[in-house]
């Protein structure tokens, strides 16, 4: 009896023939049925599909002596003086015309940051949804 023992090696050794039958398996049933599934269909936007290109924004400058410009960026207008009282009277007029578009305030560097927030508190106070505030990009 010790001697059938001692006859029985260790083995060390994965048997992979049955793994390898498994993937082959597995191999033709993807190959099988790949061809019989159905992908799914993208459908590309048209060209004459494209949206209307944004309108540029209107642009409230504030100058450092306390001064307001207001340029039309969409119609290619130049900055033009505008008092605080007329300020309001001009951007409603321009966004009834044109509801889309927005509002950028653009002040010097030594404008007061007060400054800045009362323009901005006049717009909102008379339901100018779309404010922003234009900055210049840091390596300018």
């Amino acid at each position: 009896m010790s001697s059938l023992r001692r006859q029985r090696k260790l083995m060390n050794q994965i048997n992979v023939v049955p793994y390898i039958d498994v993937m082959l398996v597995l191999l033709i049933i993807f190959m099988v049925t790949a061809p019989l599934i159905n992908p799914g269909q993208v459908e590309l936007p048209q060209v004459g599909q494209s949206l209307k290109p944004p309108v540029a924004p209107l642009e409230i400058s504030i100058k450092e002596d306390k001064r307001l410009l207001l340029r039309d960026r969409d119609s290619g207008e130049k900055a033009r003086p505008i008092k605080q009282d007329e300020l309001v009277q001009a951007v409603k007029d321009k966004l009834a015309a044109n509801p889309e578009q927005s509002v950028v305030i653009a002040a010097d560097k030594n404008v007061r940051y007060e400054e800045v927030m009362n323009v901005m508190d006049i717009l909102q106070q008379n339901q100018v949804k779309k404010i922003g505030l234009l900055a210049k990009p840091k390596g300018n």
